[in-house]
């Protein structure tokens, strides 16, 4: 089996808690400082023919053969993982573990370090992927970093050297966040951000309240996605397939479904009346994707029915003047 690119190697979610990439190291001479993947709190030293990913939390390597990837959790969720990481729910992924070592990282934080393999599926001929899990319970975060190689692709020790050499810095502000985003924001319209998601997202809201209940205020996302974007034929269908996903909202009844070309970008925009699941309130949705060669940016806008008037056009203002970094 020949791989070139990471994104052939295998992947499963882990515990159903791992919906995630896998990022990448190989051997090479380490950095003299850690590099930390975009809004990560976790810093590793890779090879140097490694490079942060644009598609996930973590390191790839440019030729591709391994990756590593990191996702973070609250601190609270170490002691449920650690008991929840065994031999058997691991196999059941699709982790073969053959070792598993307690260890301390980062300056003295707890992890548990499990080494092994992931067979290939369903029988398919090919060499099994080694593989990597560390579980790493700093006291303000919890840190869960795989890393997997296909046979020969690297050595046990550099893999093993870059995954335990994890450093983790203190929370970043919000401010630092949106900063490390991969777009930027240049007409606010009067929404302000209130937290960043998976390094490549953040959610936005108008007026006074962080944390709201009952959809008080309208919220708008925006994210990144790195991967293929759908040919223009199948755009309708994929945006309309990517509204009715939101598990938040039922009733969808479309108002408006246009592709439009603006400023030489291909775009799409759905507005539609949903009934929000929580509350049962009636709201209306705003979805706008901005398509590129390599991805595409989605801006989800959620407001309450009976404050509508203008909110759209504000969401347009925002997504309008998104600039990709």
């Amino acid at each position: 089996m020949r791989l070139r690119h990471a994104t052939s190697l295998p992947a499963r979610p882990i515990a159903g808690v791992l919906a995630l990439g896998l990022a990448a190291l190989l051997c090479g001479p380490a950095l003299a400082e850690p590099i930390f993947p975009s809004g990560s709190r976790f810093g590793f030293e890779p090879p140097s023919d490694m490079a942060p990913s644009r598609r996930f939390s973590g390191f790839e390597r440019k030729e591709g053969g391994a990756t590593v990837s990191v996702v973070e959790l609250p601190a609270a969720a170490f002691g449920d993982l650690e008991k929840n990481f065994t031999d058997e729910n691991l196999k059941s992924q699709g982790f073969v573990v053959q070792k598993r070592e307690a260890l301390k990282v980062a300056g003295g934080a707890d992890a548990v370090l499990f080494t092994g393999e992931q067979p290939p599926e369903g029988g398919a001929v090919g060499p099994a992927v080694q593989k990597w899990l560390l579980l790493v319970g700093d006291p303000t975060v919890t840190g869960i970093i795989i890393a997997q190689a296909l046979p020969g692709a690297e050595t046990e020790e550099t893999m093993r050297g870059m995954v335990t050499g994890v450093t983790i810095r203190p929370a970043l502000s919000l401010d630092q966040q949106v900063e490390s985003l991969p777009f930027r924001i240049a007409n606010p319209a009067g929404f302000r951000p209130v937290r960043v998601l998976g390094g490549n997202s953040v959610l936005l809201t108008q007026g006074p309240k962080d944390q709201m209940v009952s959809l008080e205020q309208p919220i708008l996302v925006l994210a990144q996605a790195v991967q293929p974007p759908p040919a223009p034929e199948q755009r309708d269908g994929f945006a309309r397939a990517a509204l009715y996903a939101n598990q938040t909202m039922k009733d969808f009844v479309i108002e408006r479904s246009q592709s439009y070309r603006q400023n030489g970008v291909d775009w799409h925009e759905i507005v539609a009346r949903a009934t929000d699941l929580p509350t049962n309130v009636p709201v209306v949705v705003s979805q706008t994707i901005r398509f590129a060669p390599d991805g595409y940016l989605r801006a989800v806008g959620v407001v309450r029915e009976d404050q509508r008037e203008g909110t759209l056009a504000k969401f347009r203002e925002v997504v309008d003047s998104v600039q990709v970094k």
